[in-house]
């Protein structure tokens, strides 16, 4: 990251901190092991929901996807829909993980705060960047992920959730805490030293810029666990630059969007899931065909040779989202300066939400 300075200002200085933010929360998870072991208690015993907003909710793709995967039956729910229209799927047979960073985003307050007035409660995880708020004197029990302060749109903070949700997922699954932690450990710990191997390119985000900016339409594709990356990489670029982009499941794209393709197309295509990365490096090929400008992000180095093509390495799908998501940070850090926005800083929107 020294390739760029000493931060000229504190978006990158954020993006350059996830590292640092991964370590942190998957150390944190091990001086919190009496709480763990509490969450462990509740694998097998109830119906799982998972709930939160922006990248709060994009945050809960791995968990939930992965919960699925090894057999148990979990779903994510964004709190607003939560609120108004499923609350009748929470009883004191659910136990409902909410994720909050600043912990007091307003409708997750609001679904907790609902639910606590039953005579039936479901038991509350609550996920946050500290303790002193209100989703965490709300919550059964609370999981710092001790991300730190942040400023500008969501970069530490998500780096940080995925650690914390993805434990709570495993232990919920069925892993016991110390091999849960170890786990955590080990892949924060590959993770981090992939973003800094990304971070230490000083020419990557020019690189991604010139693919993608020239382009009027844009979109940002994954599957499984990489549609947290998709999604929050999506959020990511309009918070930071006013540029509309769409995210989508990769296969969706197909199912009408497909008719976009063309030369004022650009694509970044999430390919790191290995179950479907073969089907998305096709569909990275025919979209080439078209005249779009596309970039891959791939487990292991290849794709199209006329794409741009990013290797995060042997990150493990729980976390590789938080290497997967860095081109488009860099795109919505870099496109912001190009466009006379000062980076990171919102206009309309605000870093916490405090009303729906």
């Amino acid at each position: 990251m020294k390739s760029l300075g000493n931060f000229p200002d504190p978006f990158i200085a954020e993006i350059a901190g996830q590292p640092d933010a991964l370590r942190r929360a998957a150390e944190a998870l091990h001086e919190q092991a009496a709480i763990l072991h509490e969450i462990v208690g509740v694998a097998g015993s109830a119906s799982l929901v998972f709930t939160g907003m922006g990248s709060s909710y994009d945050a809960c793709y791995p968990a939930v996807t992965q919960l699925a995967r090894d057999g148990i039956a979990a779903v994510m729910v964004d709190s607003a829909e939560l609120l108004h229209f499923r609350t009748g799927m929470l009883g004191s047979h659910t136990t409902l993980v909410a994720i909050s960073q600043s912990g007091e985003s307003a409708e997750v307050v609001q679904v907790v705060e609902n639910v606590r007035g039953r005579a039936d409660p479901p038991r509350v995880i609550a996920v946050t960047n500290g303790t002193g708020n209100t989703l965490a004197s709300l919550a059964d029990l609370v999981v710092d992920t001790r991300a730190g302060q942040e400023t500008g749109p969501s970069t530490m903070t998500f780096a940080a959730s995925l650690v914390a949700v993805g434990a709570i997922g495993h232990l919920l699954g069925g892993l016991d805490v110390a091999e849960t932690v170890r786990g955590c450990r080990e892949q924060a710990d590959l993770a981090a030293g992939a973003i800094e191997g990304l971070l230490s390119d000083a020419t990557l985000a020019d690189r991604i810029v010139d693919r993608i900016g020239p382009c009027g339409t844009v979109v940002i594709l994954g599957r499984g666990p990489a549609r947290a990356s998709a999604e929050m990489g999506a959020l990511t670029v309009k918070e930071a630059v006013g540029m509309p982009i769409e995210s989508l499941q990769t296969a969706q794209f197909r199912h009408g969007p497909l008719e976009l393709a063309g030369p004022d197309l650009a694509a970044l295509i999430i390919a790191t899931e290995p179950e479907t990365s073969a089907l998305d490096l096709t569909l990275a090929e025919e979209l080439l065909a078209t005249g779009a400008s596309v970039v891959t992000v791939t487990a292991d180095p290849g794709g199209p040779q006329a794409a741009m093509n990013i290797a995060i390495g042997p990150v493990g799908s729980t976390l590789a989202p938080a290497v997967s998501i860095l081109p488009a940070q860099l795109l919505a850090w870099r496109l912001s300066i190009l466009r006379g926005r000062e980076p990171g800083a919102y206009y309309r929107a605000s870093k916490v939400t405090i009303r729906e």
